[in-house]
């Protein structure tokens, strides 16, 4: 069969690369890829924009594409899967009311307290001004997030009455996220440990993914702006059996359940973003897809068929189905272009990237592209090297090794991945 990957990022890139794997694919098409995907053996490249929702779905029929697998949250929020599944054609992810999870922080943060599922206190505001009065009565650090879309970017956890001030003027006064920053959420700070624990979801079926964690933060020590992500590790030494049952009970399958009752059933990758305190998890955030850069460390460590499990979900059959997971870790780090995660630097060309590397070494691109014969940097996080190794320790050490053949200009990297898996080690 063939497969259809929307998205050009390191998720999609890690997508195409393990569905390409399946005994059942014939070729996969990426649209648009990036330049990673138009080197990865039985993969091609297609012209069309991730958001082109009437070209993928003319290009899907035309080419017969048994199942197409959605990467970014942008066209799964503006419905591609509504229109593939209209088209009668074979989509793995949560249609446009679904997506609400990840599109609408308000639906979202509404949604977990009409069922009880853990998360932190709240409030919504539209006008500046009510905001900055609500601001006054709470404590420090508190979190101010954009309600819509922000590839990422639109959480500012504010330390001071200065940051939050500022962050509440620049988006509700000054349009810093636009559309997506009409409405804030202002919403206690939760101390703890985050994770990210991904599930495939179908109606009230899930089967869980590898435990991964990830660091937003762009600087070390989790310091600096919340990025998309520079780096993560599977499996989460956090999650244990007791939490992981916790995690199933307390918040994915009242997640699953409630949106089936609200005429909303979910099927795709749904990923709760979690704080855990105490062995006790809450809410961060939902995403409605895999999670970037969790995809990069999660997915070298599937050894089941990626394309079978997404079909499996499409009919309904999760619930008869397990994943077979490697037994060793997987780290991936993400190198990033100048300036990120503001304006960003692109067009330079990328060196080392054909180097003799270790056959546990995988280099997923994300904002790359193909110019003049050299690989050059199209975008803020630029690769992610992944390794797997016996523990997150070695895997890290192949990783950071590898990184030193790699360079660009303004090219850089946090050198501290996976340093809260070291300490409980």
């Amino acid at each position: 069969m063939k497969i259809l990957i929307v998205g050009g990022g390191g998720r999609e890139h890690a997508l195409a690369w393990k569905a390409a794997q399946s005994p059942r694919v014939e070729l996969v098409y990426v649209a648009p890829g990036n330049a990673g995907t138009a080197r990865e053996p039985g993969v091609e490249n297609v012209s069309i924009g991730a958001e082109d929702i009437e070209a993928l779905t003319d290009f899907a029929k035309e080419k017969q594409i048994g199942l197409a697998i959605i990467g970014p949250e942008a066209p799964l929020v503006a419905g591609i899967v509504d229109a593939f599944q209209d088209a009668d054609l074979n989509c793995f992810g949560p249609r446009a009311a679904a997506a609400m999870l990840e599109g609408s922080k308000v639906f979202a943060k509404d949604f977990l307290k009409k069922y009880r599922i853990p998360t932190a206190g709240y409030a919504v505001f539209t006008e500046a001004e009510p905001a900055l009065r609500y601001l006054q009565t709470q404590k420090l650090p508190i979190v101010l997030k954009a309600d819509g879309l922000a590839a990422g970017k639109g959480v500012v956890i504010a330390h001071t009455d200065q940051e939050a001030r500022a962050a509440v003027q620049a988006m509700l006064n000054e349009g810093k996220f636009g559309a997506a920053g009409r409405r804030v959420v202002i919403e206690e700070y939760l101390p703890g440990e985050e994770l990210s624990f991904i599930v495939m979801a179908a109606g009230e079926q899930a089967l869980p993914l590898a435990g991964s964690q990830d660091h937003k933060a762009r600087d070390a020590g989790d310091k600096g702006p919340n990025t998309g992500g520079m780096g993560g590790y599977s499996p989460a030494p956090l999650i244990d059996p007791p939490l992981h049952d916790r995690i199933m009970a307390d918040i994915i399958l009242p997640t699953i359940q409630g949106m089936r009752r609200e005429g909303r059933d979910y099927t795709g990758f749904l990923y709760a973003g979690l704080m855990v305190a105490d062995g006790a998890p809450k809410v961060l955030e939902f995403n409605c897809r895999l999670g970037d850069p969790e995809a990069q460390a999660i997915l070298p460590r599937l050894k089941s068929d990626l394309v079978g499990l997404c079909l499996a979900a499409a009919e309904g059959r999760l619930d008869q189905t397990e994943a077979e997971w490697d037994p060793r870790a997987a780290l991936g780090v993400v190198t990033a272009a100048a300036g990120y995660p503001a304006g960003v630097r692109k067009g330079d060309i990328i060196h080392g990237l054909d180097g003799d590397f270790p056959e546990d070494i995988k280099i997923f691109h994300a904002g790359t592209k193909n110019q003049g014969g050299d690989i050059v940097t199209a975008g803020g996080r630029v690769l992610c090297v992944t390794a797997l190794g016996a523990d997150v320790g070695q895997a890290r050490e192949q990783v950071y090794a590898a990184l030193g053949a790699i360079r660009y200009e303004g090219m850089f990297y946090r050198e501290d991945i996976g340093h809260r898996a070291l300490k409980q080690a």
